[in-house]
């Protein structure tokens, strides 16, 4: 059982930056593959970005790619995404998830484990 723990939302202006950060419990960390998924008001969650276990294979949906940057720190069991140039469509509660075997996919139904979200707001 993995337990994830988001950090690092809050209200950003447009232009602006954030740094969301996801730890988690246990010892085989680098066995995950991990992922940030977000929902905004009235739509369906959706995949932002996902890394292998290994940090060897990263992918982005095309809306955040060149502006967002996820990486991960194996010894802190711990997953960011950094958030840059932020615009007010990036406005969502944010999740971070998990997976194992470590191979990075899209789909929300291929991750096991799931936090409870932050929330990222970007005001126009």
């Amino acid at each position: 059982q993995v337990q994830l723990v988001e950090s690092g939302g809050g209200l950003v202006q447009a232009g602006g930056s954030l740094r969301l950060s996801c730890t988690a419990s246990g010892r085989t960390f680098s066995s995950y593959a991990m992922a940030w998924f977000r929902q905004a008001p009235g739509k369906e969650r959706e995949f932002v970005a996902a890394i292998s276990g290994s940090g060897g294979r990263i992918y982005y949906t095309s809306s955040v790619r060149g502006r967002f940057t996820i990486s991960r720190d194996n010894a802190k069991n711990t997953v960011y995404l950094q958030m840059n140039s932020l615009k007010p469509e990036d406005t969502a509660l944010y999740y971070c998830a998990a997976r194992s075997p470590g191979f990075a996919y899209r789909p929300e139904y291929e991750y096991d484990y799931w936090g409870q979200g932050t929330q990222v707001t970007v005001s126009s």
